[in-house]
């Protein structure tokens, strides 16, 4: 295993101990994503799995249903990602992406691992865990968002920034920039 699977793996499980952390009476706990609980974070992060899945024409079968249970489904979901990246066949299958001509493993790594970073922390926030990312992740966030232009808030993305408070440290600046309220 190798670049984007280890990025990916270590990202996804990271994803995994929060959603076993979460307790059992906070799933129904309202997300900093308008409208979404912190089962639907993790209902979107295994769908969103199966799409990338999709445009290279492979099957997401076997994921049991988010609402029956989130850390089974999100197991599901990821080692079927993780069985992708570790062929390189696989992980080398290119397709026509919103960017262009790109390769499933320039996908996961470009979106899915950018929705594992972000979405770790609406998880949290939602079940009352600890927020803090991992610095090297924010700096990567941020210069992933700057790439995606003025496609990052058009359609379902994100809304407009936020001005984060003076003085405010880079997960703070970052959040505000992809319109959540950290302070």
């Amino acid at each position: 295993m190798g670049g984007t699977a280890e990025y990916y793996d270590r990202l996804a499980t990271g994803f995994a101990d929060v959603i076993a952390a979460v307790p059992d009476d906070r799933w129904s706990g309202p997300s900093p994503c308008e409208g979404w609980t912190a089962l639907d974070v993790v209902g979107h992060v295994v769908e969103t799995q199966g799409m990338f899945l999709g445009l290279v024409g492979r099957p997401f079968d076997g994921i049991p249903p988010v609402a029956s249970g989130p850390g089974a489904a999100w197991d599901a979901a990821r080692a079927t990602v993780l069985a992708d990246l570790n062929d390189p066949g696989r992980a080398g299958t290119g397709f026509d992406g919103f960017f262009g001509r790109t390769t499933f493993a320039a996908a996961v790594e470009r979106f899915l691992c950018f929705d594992l970073v972000l979405h770790r922390w609406d998880l949290c926030c939602s079940t009352g865990q600890d927020e803090r990312l991992d610095p090297g992740d924010v700096r990567w966030v941020r210069t992933t968002a700057d790439g995606f232009g003025e496609h990052l808030r058009g359609g379902k993305g994100f809304g407009p920034a936020l001005d984060a408070p003076e003085g405010a440290d880079e997960q703070t600046r970052l959040l505000a920039f992809l319109g959540r309220r950290s302070w």
